[in-house]
């Protein structure tokens, strides 16, 4: 009944698409409410129909090259090694506009998730200590940070993970070859090194896991006047006032941790911030910034970055509207979006075919269209640029190619969060994508202000929290979307997108009780309704 439901409305939308936005990823994310795989028993290949020579039955350099040695590329290889095949793992990285380079892992280990995290955990630290005063610990006004003593911890972190993929690579008799590789045919690699000695290898089976790396301004100064994330977390010095260009999770995230650990922040956004999220839950991320500090230049977009006087940037901007302002910055941060590492190795060389609007990979179950070359990661067209999904769908691709394993990696249902000063997490839609998929008609919200018991104390923010759930009113309710900003928000919303993937219904929440007094709790005791009209702010416990 489900499936036939998902069908008649999929159905339903496919006829109106040229009327929708974006009308795939809507359908996407339609699939993605409905708990369905975006890989349809249509669309997958068989198993292992790339006939590609068995381990051992050929006489190519390897069974397995994976070019890329972040999260997704990792997964493949010692997966895959596991299961007799012999791999390697190509991996090089470019240094930056501004000269940054680091070692084995990937985006998210040594630019992404986890200096992110480590670094917005500081500025909740700041926060935290600023509240013990009224708790009663004795804290002196106006501690300071150290801006270098961080980033040496963060980094050794990073680099005891680094040592940590080698050493697994090693024990998993994967060969790690740091060098560039480039396609020159379907079969065979060129590979660079950083001394510029080139060596040839040839594989049975490609995995392509080259991940994606910061867009850059085309305006003057756009690349030689700025930073972007790839250089931020190992600044040796704190960047100081800083402009983030772009209202991306990347930018919001990076502005939340600066003014945290006590700089001046300025987010300039062109539109709306966290596109492609709830945009209610945006706004309320956004206020909170605000509030706490953050400058929003809104509707405006860069039009120079020059030098100025004391190392400071000088930048111009222009207005929707026309009128034009400028602003003199230590450090200019770009996180305007990204783009896939696929210009650069030769893909064409392969016969792999790409998205010419944003140059990436078209796959069916991660199989490119020629057969025996497999893409996994933020370079896949149409998927979740995150790295459990790229760690998951590297294993179960590995599982299949050599382990005789059936199993797809199911895109559905992906939680995640935004790790600004007030987290947003959420899995599945959001308010208006499932308003645009379902009908006004069929989709109920319930939704609360609140305020966490730890925040009355030191008098933070009454109704600064709020949490909503986005059901289908003609499937008994079921949740298709799920959004709560707050505390530990990506604590919560990993733990409630299991109940979400076994297809809860608002009746499943309501019959949960609650863990009192916590944050959770607020999304099992939600009852007011948005049609109501009702004020969803709360008083008391």
């Amino acid at each position: 009944a489900l499936n036939a439901r998902a069908g008649a409305i999929l159905a339903t939308l496919l006829r109106r698409s040229s009327a929708l936005p974006r009308p795939r990823r809507m359908l996407g994310a339609l699939q993605n409410a409905f708990g369905l795989n975006t890989t349809t028993a249509q669309d997958r290949p068989a198993v292992v129909d790339d006939h590609a020579p068995a381990p051992g039955t050929h006489n190519y350099d390897y069974d397995l090259i994976v070019i890329g040695g972040g999260s997704g590329g990792l997964s493949a290889a010692k997966n895959a090694s596991k299961h007799g095949a012999k791999c390697a793992v190509c991996d090089f990285v470019q240094p930056s506009p501004a000269g940054t380079t680091w070692g084995l892992g990937g985006t998210c280990v040594n630019v992404g998730c986890i200096p992110k995290k480590l670094m917005h955990q500081a500025a909740l630290l700041g926060e935290a200590m600023h509240d013990a005063r009224s708790y009663g610990w004795q804290t002196p006004e106006g501690v300071a940070h150290s801006w270098e003593t961080m980033v040496e911890n963060v980094q050794d972190h990073i680099k005891s993970i680094n040592f940590g993929y080698r050493a697994e690579l090693m024990d998993a008799n994967v060969k790690y070859i740091n060098a560039y590789a480039v396609f020159k045919d379907p079969h065979t690699i060129e590979c660079t090194d950083k001394k510029g000695r080139v060596s040839t290898v040839t594989a049975a089976r490609f995995v392509i896991a080259t991940g994606g790396r910061p867009r850059y301004l085309d305006i003057p100064g756009g690349r030689e006047h700025v930073i972007s994330s790839d250089d931020l977390f190992s600044l040796r010095a704190p960047p100081g006032e800083t402009l983030c260009i772009g209202a991306s999770y990347i930018s919001l995230e990076c502005a939340g941790f600066i003014m945290g650990l006590g700089m001046k922040a300025h987010v300039m956004m062109r539109s709306i911030p966290l596109r492609g999220f709830d945009q209610q839950m945006a706004q309320q991320v956004k206020m909170y910034m605000e509030e706490h500090g953050c400058n929003f230049i809104e509707q405006a977009v860069p039009t120079s970055v020059a030098p100025a006087a004391g190392g400071k940037k000088l930048v111009t901007w222009k207005f929707a509207d026309g009128t034009t302002g400028s602003g003199t910055f230590d450090t200019v941060l770009v996180a305007v979006g990204r783009d896939a590492e696929t210009s650069k190795i030769g893909i064409e060389n392969a016969g792999v075919l790409v998205n010419p609007k944003n140059g990436k990979i078209q796959c069916s179950g991660e199989q490119t269209n020629v057969p025996h070359i497999y893409a996994v990661g933020d370079i896949l067209d149409g998927r979740p640029e995150l790295t459990p999904v790229a760690i998951q769908a590297g294993r179960l691709l590995a599982y299949r190619l050599y382990g005789g394993s059936d199993a797809f990696m199911d895109y559905a249902g992906v939680p995640t969060t935004v790790f600004t000063p007030l987290e947003y997490g959420c899995v599945g839609l959001s308010e208006e994508a499932a308003v645009e998929a379902l009908g006004q008609d069929n989709v109920e919200v319930y939704h609360s202000y609140f305020k966490p018991l730890e925040w009355t104390v030191p008098h933070r923010g009454d109704n600064a929290c709020y949490a909503k759930l986005v059901c289908d009113k003609s499937n008994n309710e079921r949740i298709v979307g799920f959004h709560i900003c707050g505390p530990n928000a990506g604590e919560i919303t990993q733990g409630f997108s299991v109940a979400l993937k076994a297809g809860a219904t608002k009746a499943t929440f309501d019959a949960t009780v609650g863990i009192h007094p916590t944050v959770a709790e607020e999304m099992v005791t939600l009852h007011v309704t948005k049609s109501s009209g009702e004020s969803a702010e709360k008083r008391g416990c």
